[in-house]
């Protein structure tokens, strides 16, 4: 009896001891100082759909990539907790079985045989940079992984250590070196792959496998084994995998889209992720496209081509020059380049003259020797046709017809349409002149890609943007519904280039003066694609025409884009469909582009160009001057014919801007843009 008063005291000494050591332990593990858990991991510019297009590395020149167990096959994580850490979802950091078994494998051996580190603990080492065999290492790395199991869920130890360990090289981590060795992600891993991944970090540089695929083929072995041994993998699983190669190379990174993505990275570089609007396998085939077209060419000569979906503006593919280190000037991205147009910019001036009730696509113009205030232009051939049809001139790109419409139209209501369509033009000498239709302004490759973009779009202007969250700008209107769907038909007629599809592109090639820029731009009912060929530095490339070089990149662009092509759309109600005897009598031939206004050309005093009115169904006009009778066009669709009163109502308007037209029985004209709330 008088014993037991003793031994509960010893109990409760004992328990109260332990309680203190508990303590002093809790505290010592709250105490510990723990490294930064944030990881630099690679900025990264991924595609429409996630896939990458390009990474950059980290401040040390490592290869490390973020990734989270989402995106890493589960096969990974099971074969390196078999391998590395059997028991790593149930200890608190630290497995003082594997502990002591390692200290005793160790003791019996006379030398090191396993450390019986945790994966917590290689955590801590791969956190604090610190080595593998001092007990005073081993200590400090117990005592973070204490920490960190307190600090962080099993999830997040293992998304760290899958971004931190190291694989050889300047490679660290799950994904970099899955993409590097096999090149993939690792979202799908074979069970020969996982195993390699798990192997390499004991001994990252010893086994390498594009150094030495031996040794890594051995080590991924034993990684196998002991799976199956630990039930983590079936045995079957194992022998197919163990015939599997080890991969004898590392695979570059992707670089897709160098250009784009370097200015993207520029436009935000501290953004960890930057999800762009391009499609990384179209890109791949159009970079592959790119590089053909140049195959057995000049390594002078440098290409750009950009695809875009003129529905919602969005840019699928930008290919800036064939390559960046592959020839001399290909670090210049050619699709922002100032070049000269050509003769790209004639589908604008038609639908413009068709707008303003000056021609119409069978009105007849003539394509002969003009002069224009000293301004004498000759065809590219220089041969002229005579009598031809709008819709002829434009198809066979004859620039006397051009200019004359453009003289008509006035060169700075060109500049304007080309602003309203979201261009930058750059104008030598700062004032328009009639040249200006034939190339005599600078564009880029993806200001032209935008202007077609509007006229596929109706005549509605289509801002293009690359940025998958940007924000689309206000549209506004180039072209009536019914002049973009003409001009959209007449280049739909012209006859594919030699070799390519017999389908129904609307395209229009262009070759600058002095043979410097070959251009094809072209559209269906869904995408617009631009290609323009030429030397950086603007040198000639002599007989580099836009129809020989650039129109067959063209339609070969379109044959990898989609398999057929989607259908332009149907002509709006209000176009003018009719035959060439029906036309109205002002719309049968052009006779405005050389003739001096005399004093009784027509002028249209309401409304007066430029002003903003206010709904109304009937909108009143009244002409001055001109023969009678008058037709009157909005938008290039007759609403009043052969009226011989100067004032008249012109119903059925709608919301926006309108041009205003009035035609007198000389086929002379007067035009108005207005715009109405």
């Amino acid at each position: 009896m008088t014993r037991a008063p003793g031994l509960l005291l010893a109990l409760a000494l004992t328990l109260w001891g332990g309680a203190l050591a508990r303590d002093g332990l809790d505290r010592w593990i709250d105490a510990t100082v723990i490294p930064p858990l944030g990881v630099e991991t690679a900025a990264e510019i991924r595609d429409r759909n996630g896939t990458l297009l390009r990474a950059y590395t980290v401040g040390d020149g490592l290869w490390r990539l973020r990734a989270g167990l989402d995106q890493i096959d589960p096969l990974y994580p099971a074969l390196l907790m078999a391998y590395e850490d059997r028991r790593f979802l149930s200890h608190n950091g630290v497995d003082a079985r594997a502990l002591l078994r390692a200290a005793w494998s160790s003791l019996m051996a006379g030398r090191v045989v396993s450390g019986g580190s945790t994966l917590t603990m290689q955590l801590a080492r791969l956190l604090e940079h610190s080595g593998t065999g001092a007990w005073a290492g081993k200590l400090r790395q117990m005592r973070l992984a204490l920490a960190l199991e307190r600090r962080l869920s099993k999830d997040q130890i293992l998304t760290l250590y899958t971004q931190l360990v190291p694989m050889g090289g300047n490679l660290e981590g799950v994904r970099a070196a899955s993409l590097s060795y096999f090149g993939k992600e690792p979202r799908r891993l074979t069970p020969a792959e996982a195993a390699l991944l798990v192997a390499l970090p004991q001994s990252p540089e010893a086994r390498r496998p594009d150094r030495h695929p031996g040794v890594a083929r051995a080590a991924r072995d034993r990684v196998l084994d002991r799976s199956v041994q630990f039930g983590a993998l079936p045995k079957g699983d194992a022998l197919a995998a163990r015939r599997d190669p080890a991969p004898r190379l590392r695979r570059d990174f992707p670089a897709l889209a160098p250009h784009l993505t370097d200015r993207a990275h520029a436009t935000r570089p501290d953004a960890p992720v930057q999800q762009l609007t391009l499609s990384a396998s179209l890109q791949h085939q159009v970079e592959a496209l790119a590089q053909a077209a140049l195959r057995h060419r000049s390594d002078r000569l440098s290409i750009a081509i950009l695809v875009a979906d003129h529905r919602s503006g969005e840019i699928l593919a930008s290919v800036g020059s064939e390559g960046l280190t592959t020839r001399g000037q290909g670090h210049v991205d050619m699709t922002r380049a100032v070049r000269s147009p050509g003769s790209t910019l004639k589908p604008l001036v038609y639908g413009l003259a068709f707008d303003r009730g000056l021609a119409h696509p069978l009105t007849m113009i003539e394509d002969r020797p003009m002069r224009f205030d000293g301004y004498a232009p000759q065809n590219f051939d220089g041969k002229f046709r005579g009598d031809v049809t709008v819709a002829e001139a434009l198809r066979l790109s004859l620039n006397l017809p051009a200019v004359q419409l453009t003289q008509a139209i006035g060169p700075q209501n060109l500049m304007a349409a080309l602003r309203r369509a979201g261009t930058l033009p750059e104008l030598p000498g700062g004032r328009p002149g009639l040249a200006v239709s034939l190339g005599g302004v600078g564009l880029r490759l993806t200001d032209l890609v935008q202007l077609y973009a509007g006229l596929a779009n109706g005549g509605m202007a289509q801002p293009l943007h690359w940025q998958a969250a940007e924000n689309k700008s206000p549209s506004a209107r180039i072209l009536s519904r019914a002049s973009a769907w003409q001009v959209a038909h007449i280049l739909s007629d012209l006859a594919p280039p030699p070799g390519a599809p017999a389908n129904r592109l609307a395209y229009k090639t262009g070759t600058s003066y002095g043979y410097r820029d070959a251009w094809a731009i072209g559209f269906d009912g869904a995408h617009v694609i631009g290609v323009w060929m030429g030397r950086p530095d603007g040198t000639a490339v002599p007989g580099a025409f836009g129809g020989d070089l650039a129109a067959p990149v063209l339609f070969d662009a379109f044959t990898r884009l989609k398999p057929t092509l989607d259908p332009l759309p149907p002509p709006p109600p209000e176009t003018l469909l009719t035959s060439a005897a029906n036309l109205p009598a002002p719309l049968r031939r052009f006779t405005g582009g050389t003739a001096q206004q005399e004093a009784d050309h027509p002028r249209l005093t309401f409304p007066p160009d430029g002003a903003v009115l206010g709904q109304t169904q009937a909108l009143p006009a009244k002409v001055r001057d001109g023969v009678p009778p008058f037709t009157w066009l909005v938008d290039g669709a007759p609403r009043v014919i052969a009226t011989r009163r100067r004032e008249t109502l012109l119903e059925g308007l709608g919301q926006g801007f309108a041009d205003v037209t009035v035609i007198d029985a000389s086929g002379r004209s007067s035009s108005s843009r207005i715009r109405l709330d």
